[in-house]
């Protein structure tokens, strides 16, 4: 055993998590069992009193702190699951905690920090700011800051979650799939049951857009993502914590990368089995366990996927609902150009066949050709989809596929009614924070210099909105524009090529 193995180990074993904290259960999960042809369990911490395992780390980690020094109380900066574990423990512990949280916080879990008996100070409009807030704030009132993740008692903390997996599954057991986010719980299970159960399998997973521990593994040092995807906000994270690096580099075996789509499939998936919605980051195991299995064919094994939490904001339904099918490859989104002559729609149709529409939208566009947005249900997943377009190619039919286009998906779905015909249009595609006067105040920075053609806006209950832009702009002032949209400062991305909106909407 290492040296630093040795460290954690003792960290874990006499780690105090059960003053808040309780053993969840092991659920087995028969359907997923069925599906996969492997033995499938889910490790359930969306059954902790705040619906998280951070209330593991969080109260360890402060406790273990009331017994070096004195704490006047205690200081975080959060907009999820730590903020709660942070007020929690501090609850118990008798002492006063200070919770700062961005603007755009939803209020269901400033409401639950504050239920908590915590300060919640809500500040600036993302992590970062709300970050340096706390540091500041903490200083003033002499109140230690409490990392998310970055600390050897928090990871020791979220390594009895490892402890408990040994023992509630004494058998058998081939692969562990851990969400990561900063780190801590998978350094935690990692450390443990590599000491414990070497011979088992410990597999990270993140989503595709927020990839810091993947690609921080791959370059051999901790790294800083330009900018995180926001959909699984839980693991949001532009670079995991020192200490959980040093731990993750040692004893996990690697990490797989998931879309959104995949992550809502398997937040269906927990449903069907444990009546139970998780956020998409606590079905983030799931989804890669699913990716496992399919990258690497294996059947007849046993598996452990850690359902991290459950505090997914109502709203945020109705966005998760739109990707499960395509998730699972059971939905096709396909652009299909047609003759605009009698007979030509019911063809199409005969050669769609008893498959379910899901969604037809069309608009008359000239006398020679119609464009035609479908959706199709699928049952044999990618492999009738590919047969499907090739069918229609066959028919004569120009098609393309949007399944896994983000922006026809988000966008052009909701818009399709004509075209403009503007040959200066430029498309843009923008994150910003979702909070009071933010609409106004990036219609404020875009400015009065070009005018704007084109303007879809969509709620979908997360802390960030999406908008898609398009603006008149003449052909010898796009670079201005590139320069404008840099200095906004906002998550972007340009899609004036994109292939569904010259279809629909250019």
């Amino acid at each position: 055993m290492s040296q630093l193995q040795e460290e954690y180990i003792k960290r874990i074993l006499s780690a105090r998590v059960y003053d808040v904290s309780v053993e969840t259960r092991l659920h087995e999960a028969p359907q997923l069992s069925r599906r996969l042809q492997n033995r499938v369990w889910l490790k359930r911490e969306d059954e902790q009193q705040i619906f998280s395992f951070k209330c593991r780390g969080a109260f360890n980690r402060i406790y273990k702190l009331m017994q070096e020094q004195s704490v006047p109380g205690v200081i975080a900066a959060s907009a999820g699951n730590h903020a709660q574990g942070v007020a929690l423990a501090a609850n118990r512990l008798g002492i006063p905690a200070a919770i700062v949280m961005p603007q755009t916080t939803p209020g269901i879990k400033v409401e639950a920090v504050r239920t908590l008996g915590a300060e919640a100070i809500l500040h600036g409009d993302d992590f970062d700011a709300a970050l340096a807030h706390a540091v500041t704030l903490g200083e003033e009132r002499g109140y230690p800051f409490i990392h998310p993740f970055d600390d050897p008692n928090t990871i020791a903390g979220q390594g009895t979650v490892g402890v408990e997996l040994c023992r509630q599954h004494p058998g058998d057991l081939d692969v562990v799939f851990v969400p990561v986010g900063g780190g801590g719980l998978a350094a935690g299970v990692s450390v443990y049951l590599k000491y414990l159960r070497p011979e088992v399998r410990i597999v990270g997973v993140e989503p595709v857009d927020a990839a810091s521990m993947h690609d921080s593994l791959a370059a051999d040092k901790r790294i800083v993502l330009d900018q995180v995807g926001l959909f699984a906000d839980g693991v949001a994270v532009k670079q995991v914590g020192r200490y959980s690096f040093e731990v993750c580099r040692e004893y996990l075996d690697e990490v797989i990368l998931v879309t959104v789509d995949e992550m809502s499939n398997a937040i269906k998936d927990i449903f069907n089995e444990t009546r139970t919605l998780t956020e998409p980051a606590g079905a983030l195991a799931v989804a890669g366990m699913k990716r496992y299995v399919k990258e690497r064919q294996v059947s007849d094994q046993t598996f452990i996927a850690i359902n991290s939490g459950a505090n997914i904001n109502f709203d945020r339904l109705r966005h998760v609902a739109e990707r499960v099918e395509i998730g699972e490859s059971r939905e096709a989104l396909l652009a299909v150009t047609i003759p605009e002559r009698p007979g030509s729609f019911l063809q199409f149709c005969t050669i769609i066949g008893r498959r379910g529409i899901t969604e037809f939208n069309y608009r008359y566009a000239d006398k020679a050709m119609a464009n035609v947005f479908a959706g199709v249900e699928l049952r044999g997943g990618s492999d009738e989809r590919v047969a499907l377009v090739t069918e229609l190619e066959s028919g004569g039919y120009h098609v393309l596929d949007m399944t896994h286009n983000d922006t026809a998906k988000l966008h052009l779905r909701h818009m399709i009614g004509g075209h403009a015909a503007l040959p200066s249009e430029r498309l843009y595609r923008f994150v910003f924070p979702e909070r009071p006067g933010a609409l106004l105040d990036f219609l404020k920075a875009m400015g009065e210099r070009w005018n704007i053609t084109l303007f879809h806006y969509r709620n979908h209950g997360a802390a960030y909105s999406r908008v898609l832009v398009g603006m008149s702009v003449p052909e010898d002032e796009q670079e201005q524009l590139n320069s404008v949209v840099q200095e906004l400062g906002f998550q972007s991305e340009d899609e004036s090529e994109n292939e569904a909106y010259a279809m629909f909407l250019r």
